[in-house]
């Protein structure tokens, strides 16, 4: 397996440990990213169930991009993913990142979705 793969499951792990420390009855938003595409998931309080699921490849978002790896795909997703969440009543979630580091897409997705109206 490579380095920076090894690391990222790391931290992965060390996150996961502190969220569940403190997710205490919120549902968690879960983001993955690639080369190609950014995921944004809300799992319930349980994390058995997937709330509310968006992604660059969804109906909505697909046609209207070019690239889903970029900065404003994940925008997107991020505005997406908080108003589909009000549909649901569901405002505060744990802000899980998967052990990707909170720079570049992923920041900018997180900003979107509190933007729109999420807290975390």
């Amino acid at each position: 397996m490579n380095k920076s793969v090894q690391l990222r499951i790391r931290r992965k792990l060390r996150q996961r440990f502190k969220i569940a420390k403190t997710i205490k009855g919120k549902c968690r938003l879960l983001i993955h990213r690639t080369n190609n595409h950014m995921y944004a998931q809300i799992l319930d309080e349980t994390g058995t169930k997937f709330v509310v699921h968006v992604s660059t490849l969804s109906k909505e978002i697909k046609d209207s991009l070019k690239n889903g790896g970029n900065k404003e795909a994940a925008s997107i997703v991020g505005k997406l993913v908080a108003e589909k969440a009000k549909e649901k009543n569901i405002s505060n979630v744990v802000f899980d990142r998967s052990g990707f580091l909170y720079h570049g897409r992923v920041r900018v997705l997180a900003d979107s979705a509190r933007e729109n109206g999420l807290n975390f």
